[in-house]
C-alpha cells in the first residue's frame, strides 16, 4: 500500500474524495519544482533539497515547506506558506473566494478552513496553486528570515 492511500484510509469518510481532488488539483497546477511529500497527518508540497540544499530554517532536515492538506478534527484545512509572505496574495484569495463559493470563508494568517467538503473551490485553489513558482518562493521565504533575524 502507498503512502497516499494508508493517508486516505485514516480520514473520515466523508473527507476521502475532497482530499483525493485537492491532491489533484495541487498536482495538477503548482508549478514544476516542488515536490509531494505524504505522511500520516499530512500531504506536503515542498521545495526539496535538490532544489534548496538549506531546507527549513527550523529543522534543516526538512525540505522548505509551501503548501499543506491536513485533516484536522472538525475541518479540513489547507496551510498555504504563501500567505505569510504575501499580504497582496492572502487579500486576493480572500477576495476571490466570495466569487466561487457563497458560505463565509474561514481562514487564519496562512490557512484557509474548510468545514463542508463541497465549500471548497477548487478552480481557485488551482489559480492560487499557479501564483508563486519555486523560485518566487526561495527568495520570499528567504527575505523573510532575513527580516526576522534584523
Amino acid at each position: 500500500m502507498n503512502a497516499f492511500q494508508k493517508y486516505l484510509d485514516q480520514l473520515p469518510a466523508e473527507r476521502v474524495e475532497a482530499v483525493q481532488l485537492l491532491r489533484k488539483t495541487f498536482l495538477n497546477n503548482l508549478p514544476k519544482g516542488f515536490a509531494e511529500i505524504i505522511s500520516e497527518k499530512s500531504i506536503d508540497y515542498v521545495v526539496p533539497h535538490s532544489i534548496y540544499p538549506d531546507g527549513y530554517h527550523c529543522n534543516p532536515k526538512q525540505a522548505l515547506p509551501f503548501i499543506s492538506i491536513v485533516s484536522q478534527k472538525n475541518v479540513l484545512t489547507i496551510h498555504h506558506l504563501g500567505f505569510y509572505a504575501s499580504q497582496e496574495l492572502s487579500d486576493w484569495f480572500s477576495n476571490e473566494y466570495s466569487k466561487h463559493i457563497t458560505s463565509k470563508l474561514d481562514m487564519g494568517k496562512g490557512c484557509v478552513k474548510f468545514k463542508k467538503m463541497e465549500h471548497i473551490p477548487y478552480e481557485l485553489i488551482g489559480e492560487l496553486s499557479r501564483k508563486i513558482t519555486v523560485e518566487d518562493w526561495i527568495k520570499n521565504y528567504e527575505r523573510i528570515l532575513k527580516k526576522n533575524k534584523d
